[in-house]
């Protein structure tokens, strides 16, 4: 079904289809040092600094590497010591997936590689660092341990993040399949590339008014303007008036205004997020939203009506099925950031 709305597709953007060692993120990255997110407690903030470290080269590689490539130009196979170490900083960074999931990153493209994570997934459970508490169809879903999460903070493979769920009770709670949709969302995007650059379930929280929602996903993707990427998908699971509400509980997050000044003086308001979360962003980061979990024309008729829904929101909304997302069709803008209609709308802080 071909999906025709009042949406416009926005100029072309590249996806992400960095090479290993030449990133080419807009902008390039740059280190951030930002300031814990007041209201956000349970989480580290997200920001260009988790994927660059202090003095590291402005074209470090963050991604999974690459299978090896031998004098001959064949690919070598993989050891097994480096399948379980590529699976560890995978599942921390994804929290749960599929066998099938991490041979399409790990191994070889246009491989089948399931069989060497298959073994050492068995390595990894049989030494406490992985389990599984479920299966989507006959894949069984896999997940870090408490101690697979300390191993891997003890590598200093990823910026830590003390209070991360591992992903089991999800999974036991019949929540499975929407994490893997994430996961399936995080690959389509970038594949292997700056796999490393994500974070899953980021909250986001404003103690005054009571705001929270947690985000699936977060990409850390410095630009000139911007730090981050936010994603939410739905995996067919909520009604069409939840996903509404859950788009414009961006705005009203983005919307929400601080005041600031000394005793004394006038002072003035500013963005929340670009006070205590995002402080290195000019623009509030654009929120991807795809969808999922149910038959094409179904999920076209979806996209249909939340663009309806969303009509002059004022932050910017991308919007894509999973299906076209990963066939590398483009997406769909049907939100355009607006601050100035922002601050019209939402009431301005009372001063001291």
């Amino acid at each position: 079904m071909t999906y025709t709305s009042s949406a416009r597709q926005p100029d072309p953007e590249p996806l992400p289809t960095w090479t290993r060692g030449a990133e080419r993120l807009p902008g390039g990255p740059e280190s951030s040092a930002v300031n814990g997110a007041v209201n956000d407690s349970n989480v580290v903030p997200i920001t260009a600094a988790h994927t660059a470290r202090q003095g590291a080269s402005r074209h470090a590689d963050t991604s999974l590497p690459s299978p090896e490539t031998s004098a001959k130009g064949k690919r070598s196979t993989p050891t097994a010591g480096k399948v379980r170490a590529d699976a560890l900083r995978m599942l921390g960074c994804v929290r749960i997936a599929t066998v099938r999931q991490m041979a399409s990153v790990i191994t070889a493209e246009g491989s089948d590689g399931r069989s060497y994570v298959r073994r050492a997934m068995v390595e990894l459970a049989e030494l406490g660092l992985a389990e599984t508490n479920g299966k989507h169809g006959k894949d069984q879903i896999w997940n870090l341990t408490v101690a697979g999460q300390k191993a891997l903070a003890d590598g200093n493979e990823l910026p830590p993040r003390p209070k991360a769920g591992t992903g089991a009770k999800a999974v036991k709670a019949g929540f499975g399949p929407h994490g893997l949709a994430v996961t399936d969302t995080i690959l389509a995007f970038g594949g292997r590339d700056h796999l490393t650059d994500w974070q899953v379930e980021v909250n986001h929280a404003i103690k005054e008014t009571g705001l929270s929602f947690n985000t699936d996903a977060v990409l850390a993707w410095p630009t000139k303007t911007s730090e981050v990427r936010l994603f939410e998908l739905d995996n067919g699971s909520m009604s069409q008036a939840r996903l509404a509400k859950e788009v414009w509980d961006y705005e009203r997050y983005a919307g929400h205004r601080v005041w600031e000044g000394a005793r004394g003086t006038i002072g003035g308001t500013f963005p929340f997020w670009q006070r205590h979360r995002y402080t290195r962003s000019k623009t509030f980061p654009r929120l991807h939203v795809v969808l999922a979990g149910k038959a094409e024309h179904l999920l076209d008729n979806r996209l249909q009506a939340l663009t309806a829904d969303v009509r002059g929101i004022a932050i910017a909304v991308w919007a894509n099925t999973l299906p076209r997302l990963q066939r590398g069709e483009p997406w769909y803008e049907i939100g355009v950031d607006d601050p100035y209609r922002r601050r019209e709308r939402y009431p301005e802080p009372v001063g001291r």
